[in-house]
């Protein structure tokens, strides 16, 4: 086992769930990059209600939302409906109720999602690693 693998072992996990097309992904890679062991749950597919709990315990848990306009916007190979976003938010209902953090990305760019979600790791003394950890591989798919 790698070096970077042993230490993200060590470091408190981080979990983020959210709804398809709300920056899961983009906020893990950014997170791993600078040292936190984020990991993404795509719980939005899964009828598992607390899907976020297995293969480890999260010491924080994030959950991403976003509304139907934006995530036709951020990803046109997909067709979006209402009744979709609102079956993701079900499956996700639990792990909303549980989270550690809410953000609606809506309106904010990976950049002010980064960084509210480092002030809240930081506020809340959670470890990481003066490395970047290695990256995972995203959970959803990227717009043409």
């Amino acid at each position: 086992m790698s070096t970077a693998n042993l230490m993200s072992e060590k470091l408190p996990l981080i979990k983020v769930v959210g709804v398809s097309a709300s920056g899961k992904s983009t906020l893990v890679a950014r997170l791993r990059a600078a040292g936190w062991n984020a990991r993404p749950v795509s719980q939005e597919h899964s009828d598992v209600e607390d899907l976020w709990k297995h293969f480890g315990f999260p010491r924080i848990l994030i959950y991403l939302d976003n509304d139907l306009q934006e995530q036709q916007a951020r990803r046109t190979d997909v067709n979006w409906s209402s009744d979709n976003l609102a079956q993701e938010r079900q499956r996700l209902s639990h792990a909303c109720e549980h989270a550690d953090l809410r953000i609606n990305t809506v309106r904010l760019t990976a950049d002010q999602v980064q960084e509210l979600v480092t002030a809240f790791l930081r506020a809340n003394h959670i470890r990481r690693s003066q490395m970047p950890l290695p990256l995972l591989p995203r959970t959803g798919g990227s717009a043409p």
